[in-house]
């Protein structure tokens, strides 16, 4: 494989981790949301309980399927994950 194929390869794994970030983002501000008109409209009854558990169970498979057991970010993130998948693919 060449370089150009696995900068390919580590860009599209890149896509998907931002992909998940982006997820998850919608799934907390789309919940809290829900949280509170919840409490606004019926504070008695705990509707946004079912949303938060659905998706969460999808945020989760998400997870799975992006980054297995693992995986953090910080800044320059993206920067460094391609350049990690660059790195696994060289010869020693």
């Amino acid at each position: 494989m060449d370089d150009q194929q696995r900068y390919q390869q580590a860009r599209a794994r890149v896509r998907h981790i931002k992909g998940f970030y982006i997820h998850a983002t919608v799934y907390v501000l789309v919940n809290a949301f829900l949280i509170m008109v919840n409490l606004a409209t019926s504070p008695s009854t705990r509707w946004s309980t079912w949303p938060l558990l659905g998706w969460g169970i999808g945020l989760g498979a998400h997870a799975l399927a992006v980054f297995g057991l693992g995986g953090l970010w910080g800044s320059d993130w993206e920067q460094r994950k391609i350049q990690e998948l660059l790195d696994k693919g060289k010869p020693r």
